[in-house]
């Protein structure tokens, strides 16, 4: 894909996830905070914003609920923007993804998330002294197989994460049968450390890898490091040379600053400067993954 201006960059603004205030204290918790940075990431140049409720362990109906209350506020002055929440870690898939059926009665909604395989998260362990996680995040295929039926029923383009190889070979073993939703965004996601240490790390052959896998698919893909500095390590501008896109934010960045969500969308957003390109609005990330209407 040619890197010249005509081709704008989508940045999507990860803005609170797992991260707490004890480590980062710019972290958006309430719905009024949530939606006041989403809105100044918008502002800076990030074309979707993805958001964690307070309660991983909400029904789906709480987890909507909260989600609306917080998307009434970004979408009252930004009606283009793209936004979507995450898993809650409830079972079973239907209610663990049953959010998404909520806010799309509401208007609010055109991506969702569908995760292709399970991973360890957590700390590992290695270290005398340090305890390791028990968390295993799980989507078996079935599960897969729904949030892409429901993506399908609702009309929205699914957004994908990629924590390990094997995922991206389900996502590819959909493409190829034709049977993967219109509008999926792909994000390869690294490991960057500490307790983020699942799958490639951030290595400029990593990427290698995965755009040797992604060759011959017509696929919208972006790049995120979780434990680390997407754009700090490189991986940011090894992407945007390849013809992807980035994800940035407090859910995934660790370093030895306490950045908040809209430095590092402008951190991003001058790098794509610094290349002769350009950040792309909500409007034109939604053309460019294909996204229908909300």
């Amino acid at each position: 894909m040619s890197t010249t201006a005509e081709r704008p960059i989508i940045i999507e603004a990860a803005i609170n996830g797992p991260t707490r205030r004890s480590r980062n204290p710019h972290v958006p918790i309430t719905p009024e905070e949530i939606a006041s940075d989403a809105l100044a990431c918008f502002e800076a140049g990030a074309a979707i914003v993805h958001q964690h409720d307070s309660d991983g362990a909400a029904s789906a109906a709480r987890t909507a609920e909260q989600s609306i209350e917080t998307y009434r506020l970004i979408l009252a002055e930004r009606p283009d923007a793209i936004v979507y929440p995450t898993a809650t870690f409830v079972d079973p898939v239907s209610e663990r993804w049953g959010a998404h059926r909520f806010l799309v009665e509401a208007g609010m909604l055109r991506t969702a998330y569908a995760d292709p395989g399970s991973v360890n998260l957590g700390p590992i362990g290695a270290a005398a002294g340090s305890e390791p996680s028990e968390f295993v995040y799980v989507n078996s295929h079935r599960d897969f197989a729904h949030q892409l039926d429901g993506c399908r029923q609702l009309g929205l383009g699914p957004n994908i994460a990629i924590f390990e190889p094997g995922f991206l070979r389900v996502v590819l073993a959909y493409a190829e049968a034709g049977t993967l939703p219109p509008g999926a965004l792909v994000k390869l996601y690294f490991g960057g450390g500490g307790n983020w240490s699942f799958g490639l790390p951030p290595w400029e052959a990593s990427l290698d890898m995965y755009c040797s896998m992604l060759d011959g698919f017509e696929l919208t893909w972006a790049v995120a490091v979780l434990g680390g500095d997407v754009v700090e390590c490189g991986m940011a501008g090894w992407a945007l040379e390849r013809g992807g896109h980035v994800r940035v934010g407090l859910e995934d960045h660790r370093g030895p600053n306490t950045p908040s969500n809209v430095d590092l969308v402008r951190q991003a957003v001058d790098l794509i400067d610094q290349r002769g390109l350009r950040a792309a609005t909500p409007d034109e990330a939604a053309d460019i993954i294909g996204l229908s209407p909300r």
